[in-house]
């Protein structure tokens, strides 16, 4: 999630994108224009592997040359917002995600890709997990993006070190228990912090688990009815909490530390825990590239007031209409998501890395069940038991457990975790921070009240 992450859109591109439609979204075609495609990725993991497998398989079956560029998450989406919504054209296909594919849909920046999915008949659109091909779907339940990997969230925690403490991590572990444990493990080994928790700003790295912990606090962005409570009590109490937390037994540099930071921290065992998205596990378990491989134990995304609280996103194959290049874009975006491509990864990369999170069949190849026993069971309960329609204690105006799904929020999302994450780096305190947050919801809830 998926994850996310959203730097400021520059002028032009934040107009385009808030407009309720768009003219001149290109005739998109469907020749190949040629034999190569360019396309924009966030730089995660799962990115990396394909862009090293692409040129002897895909490639050398087709012909067709795939240009990757790879980004870091918050620069990727500032990068594919600016060339979607302008139209600018530059890309063939583009990662996203369950935030961007309705807004963008509905602005008609986006192909349809049913009628791809549908005519080959090696893809199995039926196969697709119910939560990710719905993530993806417009209100016609056509698709418009095609799922790479899917996830939700969890804790993770190194059981060599709990064990040497002589703590139990339960499997359903409240925030209190959480903060506890941290407390305790803080400086179990030398240089070992508690937990890492993301303090890099933007919507989808700090705001992707903090809008959680809100959720099961009791709070909201906005209520039902488009009153902003970023202020509220709860919003506070759940920001305070988060705050306080990385503060006391936090990574070191945790205002610049966003999804890759805590990876690297927990697989370089830094970090005793780390509550994030459960696509990480799979690196986690490489001993190619983690030191802690086979000593990772994992638990469901830690709670408050609701029943669960994991987050629900797809990093997702998008192809814009001002492509000129659909009939090779579609091929390269149908094989990326495929069943093929996952025995390709693990065959050649591992099987722990194998995208998974987007297909039932996955769960159930005997390679892959085995690499991904200690974390397999739980991603899958965890995506299936995420509720974007009601992840709280109330109910809310749009979907999205860790977004709102409005085209205002990758900005408010942004400013307000940027003033976030100066309470962590002690520049300002979290009722400032709060404070200022809630006068740009309000004036974000003045366009839907």
């Amino acid at each position: 999630m998926p994850s996310t992450r959203y730097a400021l859109i520059a002028g032009a591109a934040a107009t385009a994108l808030l407009a309720t439609a768009c003219s001149g979204a290109g005739a998109g075609g469907s020749a190949d224009g040629g034999k190569s495609i360019n396309v924009l990725m966030v730089g995660n993991p799962q990115m990396e592997d394909i862009a090293k497998l692409t040129e002897d398989s895909f490639t050398k079956d087709t012909g067709i040359k795939v240009n990757f560029t790879i980004l870091p998450e918050n620069e990727l989406r500032d990068k594919v917002t600016q060339d979607i919504a302008t139209q600018a054209g530059q890309y063939d296909v583009a990662t996203i995600g369950a935030y961007e594919v309705p807004i963008w849909n509905k602005n008609g920046w986006l192909h349809e890709l049913s009628s791809y999915a549908e005519k080959d008949t090696g893809f199995d659109k039926g196969d697709l997990l119910q939560p990710m091909g719905q993530s993806l779907s417009g209100a016609d339940g056509k698709l418009y993006a095609l799922p790479f990997y899917g996830e939700s969230s969890f804790l993770m925690y190194n059981k060599e070190v709990m064990a040497e403490k002589g703590i139990d991590v339960p499997s359903r572990p409240t925030w209190q228990q959480v903060a506890d444990i941290a407390a305790k493990v803080d400086g179990a080994r030398p240089g070992m912090k508690g937990i890492c928790l993301r303090g890099l700003p933007g919507w989808g790295e700090l705001g992707a688990p903090l809008t959680t912990v809100v959720n099961t606090f009791g709070g909201t962005w906005f209520t039902k009815d488009w009153k902003a409570q970023v202020n509220s009590p709860e919003f506070k109490k759940a920001t305070n909490f988060y705050v306080d937390l990385v503060r006391k037994h936090g990574e070191a540099g945790a205002p610049q530390a966003g999804f890759t930071e805590c990876l690297n921290a927990m697989s370089q065992g830094k970090v005793a825990m780390w509550y994030d998205a459960t696509s990480a596990a799979g690196s986690l378990e490489d001993p190619k590239t983690s030191k802690v491989a086979g000593k990772v134990g994992y638990a469901y995304a830690p709670v408050e007031k609701t029943d669960s609280s994991g987050w629900l996103w797809s990093w997702a194959w998008a192809m814009p209409k001002t492509t000129k290049k659909a009939d090779a874009a579609s091929k390269f975006m149908l094989w990326a998501s495929s069943k093929d491509y996952e025995k390709l990864v693990g065959e050649k990369m591992g099987w722990s890395r194998v995208p998974a999170g987007k297909r039932a069949s996955t769960y159930e190849i005997f390679e892959y069940k085995k690499a991904a026993a200690a974390f397999g069971d739980i991603t899958l309960k965890s995506i299936q038991q995420a509720n974007p329609t009601s992840p709280g204690v109330q109910q809310r105006p749009t979907v999205g457990v860790q977004f709102v799904a409005v085209p205002e929020f990758q900005d408010l999302g942004t400013k307000v975790t940027q003033e976030i994450s100066a309470a962590i780096a002690g520049k300002t305190s979290v009722d400032q921070a709060l404070e200022n947050g809630q006068k740009l919801a309000e004036e974000v809830a003045k366009n839907y009240q």
